[in-house]
């Protein structure tokens, strides 16, 4: 294992990059558990906290753009179902404050509608609906452990339609 990056403009494990209207470019730092976010030429601006492994990351068009960030679970047996950790994702404004979680339901193991193993990608079209995939298959362990089976089929895609 190589040394732990963690300072400012540093990664570990990047894992999505998006960029914004204004030439801001936020970097999902998985492993780090943050965001940061780089001006249009990579100078580091700010970090965001609170984000647990961030994997997935997008933006909205809108003037003030929403930030739909995927989180996923912990390997860790001890943080397992723990209140707040992943898989989720998060709803947040341009400067990472949190407006909502969707999908933090543990007792529907993740396959129910709007429910999540392990999203990995997300997008959103141009009428707010939201599209997470997810590496469903190896993020069930991280989630529920060996001991439970996995079912079949699991699903890899969802769409989230805004109402």
């Amino acid at each position: 294992m190589g040394p732990v990056r963690r300072g400012e403009g540093e990664f570990s494990l990047p894992h999505n990059v998006a960029c914004d209207a204004d030439g801001w470019v936020h970097v999902a730092d998985r492993e780090n558990h943050r965001v940061q976010v780089f001006d249009g030429t990579g100078r580091f601006e700010t970090q965001w906290y609170g984000v647990h492994r961030p994997s997935a990351f997008t933006l909205t068009r809108d003037p003030e753009p929403l930030c739909f960030v995927g989180e996923i679970g912990t390997p860790l047996d001890f943080q397992r179902g723990a209140p707040g950790l992943g898989p989720v994702v998060s709803v947040r404004t341009r400067e990472g404050k949190l407006l909502a979680r969707l999908g933090l339901e543990p007792s529907s193991l993740g396959v129910d509608a709007g429910q999540f193993i392990s999203p990995h990608g997300i997008c959103v079209d141009s009428r707010g609906d939201v599209y997470v995939g997810e590496v469903a298959h190896t993020g069930w362990p991280n989630v529920f452990g060996t001991e439970l089976p996995r079912p079949r089929p699991l699903r890899a895609l969802q769409k989230l339609v805004k109402v």
